[in-house]
């Protein structure tokens, strides 16, 4: 058996569609599971109309937007009796949403249970037009709501999965669907709690869903259909010659998405992991290409580098003072106060002699961070055992990332001998033990170039064995 995710724009229009159904037709065979996305920008909508609600207005424009678009496409793309029914029952979801948002409306209230609510809509709109589409086709599927599956506790937004329920769910439900020949097409992104509440699964939500029902019938493969060609060796809008990797590990792509290539979320290939189960990311619009397969296996690059990654738009929080290396409770405070703030700390490094620590950190988190450490730390400011507490903007993070760089020699004189003969000035840096990655910041200013020059420097965009 092979799951198939199909992200937003693959199910974005008729057309995307229409290709979707010619992509399962092709692998009919295999015994398919699809789990899919929203239909593009339906999830932000959603959340938009859901805080113009809340603002006391109701989003009566945004909703008949909404009904218009899925109406059009199952228009185009089924018939007959399919087409009547698919019609209804989305109808049907959409009165639904406006009775959820009217209410909204009323209490001028809006909270994280309620924005997982109407964010389901959008996968649960789009299981009931691809589902359609398939059966028009000759295909036979059927719409399945992950919530009844997908166990979760009560952390909206961001749920955490009861695995061992949610896999016996999956398993007992969905390995029968597929031995009817059935094709079940389910709602990613969304679960429930045991009381059956709507949660939402955040970050990379849908391909966690696909990992989740992979894991659950222990599939061969997880096909994660999108509009790129696979995993890259940097950013393509950045380095004109970056090349698709065919092959990458587990570790690998968990660096990577890490500084911000468009991989899959650590988490979200977790349970396919568990079960090594390869996960092959290809582009819905270029079925010809392959994609870029990632396992347990990985190939051995020529300078053992396989990628260039890269975040931007962060800021730099410097915590010093010389009575740092005696407070033993420092870093227990520090941390505490970010975890609060839930601030995503993307890099941390701190001087041998302990006089300072660097958090980096997303220019929008930025401010409120500071001040809440200045509150948790001001009577250490007021005595002068540490100086304040401050801030550099207009950074940007790029990691050097391969699974042949542990016990390669010159990796980091080949990153920063290049940097410095083209004036780059490197701001921080930091390795893990791991030895995946050297990662380091830089002006955002020099980011593009930066990139660039690495990226050259250790002939990722020349020809050559990255198979």
């Amino acid at each position: 058996m092979i799951v198939m995710k199909f992200g937003g724009t693959s199910v974005g229009s008729a057309e995307a569609i229409q290709q979707v159904v010619e992509i399962v037709r092709k692998y009919r065979e295999r015994d398919l599971l699809v789990v899919l996305s929203a239909m593009s920008t339906v999830t932000d909508s959603l959340r938009e109309m859901a805080a113009e609600a809340c603002g006391g207005t109701e989003p009566s424009s945004s909703l008949s937007a909404l009904r218009k678009r899925h109406d059009e496409t199952i228009r185009a793309l089924a018939e007959g009796e399919e087409r009547n029914r698919a019609l209804e029952v989305c109808e049907g979801l959409i009165d639904e949403l406006s009775g959820i948002l009217h209410g909204i409306t009323l209490l001028k209230e809006l909270s994280p249970r309620s924005v997982d609510l109407v964010s389901s809509f959008g996968e649960r709109l789009s299981v009931v037009v691809v589902s359609a589409a398939l059966r028009s086709a000759g295909l036979s599927s059927l719409p399945v709501d992950a919530r009844e599956y997908v166990k979760t506790n009560e952390r909206y937004t961001e749920a955490e999965v009861n695995f061992a329920e949610t896999e016996r769910r999956l398993s007992a439900g969905l390995v029968p669907m597929v031995s009817d020949g059935r094709i079940p097409i389910i709602t990613g992104f969304i679960g429930s709690t045991d009381e059956g509440v709507t949660t939402t699964l955040g970050r990379g939500a849908s391909d966690y869903t696909a990992s989740l029902v992979a894991g659950a019938i222990q599939a061969e493969e997880v096909w994660i259909w999108t509009d790129v060609d696979g995993a890259m060796t940097a950013d393509p809008r950045m380095v004109e010659d970056a090349r698709v990797l065919k092959e990458i590990s587990y570790l690998e792509a968990a660096e990577m998405s890490y500084f911000g290539a468009k991989v899959l979320h650590p988490m979200t290939m977790q349970p396919a992991v568990k079960q090594e189960i390869p996960i092959r990311i290809r582009n819905t619009f270029r079925t010809e290409n392959g994609g870029t397969v990632i396992s347990s296996r990985t190939f051995e690059a020529p300078l053992g580098v396989k990628a260039v990654t890269s975040i931007d738009r962060l800021c730099l929080i410097v915590v010093e003072g010389t009575s740092l290396s005696r407070t033993p409770d420092t870093h227990a405070r520090l941390f505490k106060t970010t975890a609060e703030r839930k601030t995503q700390v993307i890099m941390i490094t701190q001087a041998s002699s302990e006089h300072d620590i660097c958090l980096v950190v997303d220019e929008k988190d930025s401010q409120g961070t500071v001040r809440a450490l200045k509150k948790e730390f001001r009577h250490e400011v007021a005595e002068g055992s540490l100086e304040e507490i401050s801030v550099q903007p207009d950074l940007a993070v790029v990691a050097v990332v391969g699974g042949g760089m542990k016990g390669t020699p010159g990796i980091a004189a080949r990153t920063f001998g290049i940097l410095g003969e083209h004036g780059v000035n490197i701001i921080a840096i930091a390795q893990g033990s791991s030895e995946l990655n050297i990662s380091f910041i830089v002006e955002r200013n020099d980011l593009q170039k930066t990139v660039q020059l690495v990226h050259a420097s250790f002939g990722l965009g020349e020809d050559g064995d990255f198979e």
